[in-house]
């Protein structure tokens, strides 16, 4: 199916007109995304933080971030609270899933999104957003793992690439944040991207 498709059938499913701006493609900028959640299976997982940077041109632009601690139903469990470090009485106050992804929505428009096994934090995300909209994101999507094992392949046809976000930060020059904090994610994704487009894998 043709993006113009895509996009024809999008706005026919919008079930809330609100929402209309996320079909107006903007490339100007991009948006670096994360989402720390209670699970990695996408049916159970809810929303904990969320983390989002915009990129313009070659520069992250760390004023223009966004994140948001969410308030998930369920009390975030021991093994959970061991990766992301975000305790129950961290989220306790955190916004609604629905009121933050709605924030998340109008930060994001129409810009395409960037992020480190992406396709996990959309799944999330599209839960809440078909929820909202009536359709999960429009976004274009640009794969980080994905750039990046294309890199190496071009460098080592026959090699067995490590997708592992501690290897990527050593090959491409990038300092290590602090992880499994949303925003800090994003900000890495974000790095990793630029970096993988000066090598000519934007």
């Amino acid at each position: 199916m043709i993006p113009a498709m895509k996009r024809q059938l999008a706005r026919w499913r919008l079930k809330n007109p609100a929402f209309a701006y996320l079909l107006e493609h903007d490339d100007s900028e991009l948006v670096s995304v994360d989402c720390e959640t209670t699970s990695l299976n996408v049916k159970e997982a809810e929303l904990l933080s969320i983390g989002a940077v915009k990129i313009r041109g070659q520069r992250i632009l760390s004023s223009e971030s966004f994140y948001v601690l969410v308030k998930p139903e369920r009390r975030p469990e021991a093994d959970s609270v061991k990766i992301h470090g975000l305790r129950p009485r961290d989220v306790s106050d955190g916004l609604s899933p629905q009121e933050a992804v709605a924030q998340l929505l109008a930060f994001i428009g129409g810009r395409p999104l960037v992020g480190y096994y992406l396709e996990y934090d959309v799944a999330v995300l599209n839960k809440y957003v078909r929820e909202l909209a009536g359709i999960g994101l429009p976004n274009r999507q640009i794969e980080i793992s994905g750039r990046f094992y294309d890199y190496k392949l071009r460098q080592q046809p026959d090699s067995n690439v490590d997708l592992r976000m501690a290897t990527l930060n050593e090959e491409l020059g990038i300092p290590a944040l602090p992880r499994h904090d949303a925003l800090n994610d994003a900000i890495t994704a974000g790095m990793m991207y630029l970096a993988l487009k000066k090598r000519g894998f934007g």
